[in-house]
């Protein structure tokens, strides 16, 4: 005789999470209303200011990630009895050397690229013409409809605008990038000169001991945690660079040091950096391969390399990030909808960041409880 399986309403999985719950320690819930409504205010007012100046704010946060990252060279070069200007010169000298090395070795690439341009996107039309037909057929008939909907209207006088034009566009953006790499670069020295100068300074204004104590615990763990990932999700981006560049090399793509550079970067940028270079690489097989199951195979084959980076960095990464991934998906959007791709690349470590800060504040602590994942607990 079978055992009878009886389910398991909802509800009482929720009360069965409740009662772990309740085990630990109580979580102080907001009370004080009206300073919990002034704190929201400020908080809007914050994100609005940040919407604005990120122009400012955006090459100081990539200095303290990239503080971040470099701190374990730095360290390594301190226990050798290095000085630390010496040590902070050498590390921002081999890191502008890497990015001026890596830029002068793609723009080749690159501009072989964007020679071909005209030709490929007549090339792509022509490959992508039973895909793109019924689109063409809809905005004809839109076309249609807006002409009979107008009537005797189109013979009016036309305004047109003119907008600045391209190379000022380019030269515009050229210079800000550059502006922001300039101090973003000599805030990164300072910040490897300095060490733990800034935690010092918070920890003698603080008025309590107990303060003092958990600024060091909030500052060791965010940089402890924040620093381990960046370089782990640093480490499998290289493998997922040099296994795309090695896969394009072998399928006959040209330019794989492109392909491969291209996929490291990408890889930072959550879901919306692997589909990007999915898409890439599809486009790019259609105009090197005639059939389109051989164009499809290095956007396959990277999306392959992904699915597998993707099942082995979660373990590397379990004990030091338990985050609700939901709530990653909503701060990338959100971060990317303020800054763009800058954003979506500082969206984890901003999330992490806020939970670790709000795990060690009692009144925070119910946010980040809300904020950690399936594993987490309080």
């Amino acid at each position: 005789m079978s055992a009878e399986v009886i389910p398991i309403a909802p509800d009482a999985l929720l009360l069965a999470a409740i009662e772990p719950a309740e085990k630990a320690s109580e979580m102080p819930m907001p009370r004080d209303w009206p300073s919990f409504a002034l704190t929201s205010i400020l908080v809007i007012l914050v994100l609005v200011v940040l919407y604005f100046s990120g122009e400012v704010v955006l090459p100081i946060l990539f200095a303290f990630l990239l503080n971040l990252l470099l701190q374990p060279a730095m360290n390594g070069l301190i226990k050798l009895h290095v000085p630390k200007t010496l040590a902070a010169l050498l590390i921002i000298v081999v890191f502008i050397g890497s990015v001026t090395g890596l830029g002068f070795s793609l723009s080749g690439p690159a501009a072989e690229w964007i020679a071909k341009a005209p030709q490929s996107i007549a090339r792509l039309e022509e490959r992508l013409s039973a895909i793109m037909l019924p689109v063409a057929t809809f905005q004809k008939a839109s076309d249609d409809v807006e002409k009979f909907a107008g009537g005797q209207a189109g013979n009016g006088a036309s305004v047109s605008l003119r907008g600045p034009g391209l190379g000022s566009v380019l030269f515009t953006g050229a210079r800000t990038m550059v502006a922001e790499f300039a101090t973003m670069t000599l805030l990164l020295f300072f910040l490897l000169r300095s060490g733990d100068l800034f935690l010092r300074r918070i920890v003698e204004i603080l008025p309590t001991l107990s303060d003092k104590k958990q600024a060091v615990d909030i500052s060791r763990e965010i940089t402890r945690n924040i620093s381990g990932y960046l370089v782990t999700i640093t480490l499998m981006n290289a493998a997922v660079g040099i296994a795309t560049g090695f896969a394009t090399y072998m399928f006959g793509l040209s330019n794989p040091v492109l392909w491969g550079v291209l996929a490291f970067v990408l890889n930072y940028i959550l879901i919306l950096g692997p589909l990007s270079g999915v898409a890439i690489l599809f486009l790019a097989g259609l105009l090197t391969f005639d059939t389109l199951w051989l164009a499809s195979i290095p956007a396959a084959t990277y999306l392959a390399i992904h699915a597998t980076e993707g099942a082995v960095t979660p373990l590397l990464l379990a004990r030091r990030f338990e985050l609700n991934p939901v709530l990653v998906i909503i701060s990338l959007v959100f971060w990317f909808w303020m800054w763009g791709i800058a954003g979506a690349l500082l969206a984890v470590p901003l999330l992490a960041s806020f939970k670790i800060v709000c795990d060690r504040i009692r009144p925070l602590m119910a946010l980040g409880h809300f904020v950690g994942g399936e594993n987490h607990s309080a």
